[in-house]
């Protein structure tokens, strides 16, 4: 195998090097409270996508400025811990990785949870990763390399399949909202409305003003303002809101990591039950020659 992810391991969990161990400690022990917004995505599946969707439509629409950085607003919780969550006033919207099971818990907290195809997501994955060197040391990985990682679960929040699988078969828990980003991304305002119904917030038949939180949650949008979403990276490595396209793994898989990944998804597919998701998605990946 080349070359590898560099991480701090948290007993057992893999982390960036740059997230404090006390922060994950107190991540874990963190207690959900009622009327919590918890947007619970597996990396590069969506997060600040979905991130800032919430943020303006939380704050009547109005972007974020210049200055404003998305994670003082919409935190990450096992990069901050749960004091700093703590103090957010309500509704506290917060991010996280974390798996179902690790998941702060409460019956009146709402979660919003995207998924992403696995094959776009570990492109993005790699990228993200070679990006970030402060959190990675990945600067000479090549895609053959983190595939490997991804594949057996050996990245920063564990394997794909185990955020996937859990989150599917609580999909319609009554304070769960599951999101598919090929559908966000067909569809952005029907996304946008049903997070705005999943609220309940006032603006949810406001048909104009779910157009324009749609328009400025885009991903033409976002690019404009990459300072706001995370620190800065090198000039030569991928913006943080990079594509966002459905597709672009065709330009890195090999037909042999194609069928790997098909493998690994039918046999969590049997697991889970969500056969079916991404059927024209797999259907190419097995046809690759």
């Amino acid at each position: 195998m080349g070359a590898k992810p560099t991480y701090r391991m948290h007993g057992g969990y893999r982390m960036p090097l740059g997230f404090p161990p006390e922060s994950f400690s107190s991540a874990v022990d963190y207690c959900a409270q009622p009327g919590d917004i918890i947007l619970s995505t597996y990396p590069k599946c969506g997060t600040t996508w979905v991130q800032y969707i919430v943020y303006l439509l939380l704050h009547d629409g109005t972007p974020l400025s210049s200055s404003q950085l998305l994670g003082d607003f919409v935190p990450h919780l096992e990069e901050i811990g749960k004091h700093a969550v703590e103090d957010l006033s309500e509704p506290r919207a917060i991010k996280t990785h974390f798996s179902y099971a690790m998941t702060p818990a409460h019956p009146d907290a709402r979660y919003i949870v995207v998924i992403r195809n696995p094959f776009d997501c570990v492109v993005s994955f790699y990228h993200h990763t070679r990006g970030f060197d402060k959190h990675y040391k990945f600067l000479i990985g090549t895609f053959d390399d983190f595939f490997e990682c991804f594949l057996v679960g050996k990245v920063d929040f564990g394997d794909y399949f185990d955020h996937l699988g859990p989150w599917y078969r609580h999909r319609n828990d009554r304070n769960v909202l599951l999101l598919i980003f090929e559908d966000m991304k067909d569809d952005p305002v029907a996304a946008v409305t049903e997070i705005a119904e999943f609220l309940e917030l006032s603006g949810a038949k406001d048909e104009e003003f779910l157009a324009d939180v749609a328009q400025r949650s885009s991903f033409d949008e976002m690019r404009k303002g990459q300072d706001r979403w995370s620190s800065r990276r090198p000039g030569d490595m991928p913006a943080f809101v990079r594509k966002g396209i459905v597709g672009d793994w065709r330009n890195y898989f090999s037909p042999e990591q194609a069928h790997r990944l098909v493998d690994k998804f039918s046999a969590s597919a049997e697991t889970w039950g969500f056969t079916g998701l991404w059927s024209d998605i797999i259907r190419a990946a097995e046809q690759m020659s």
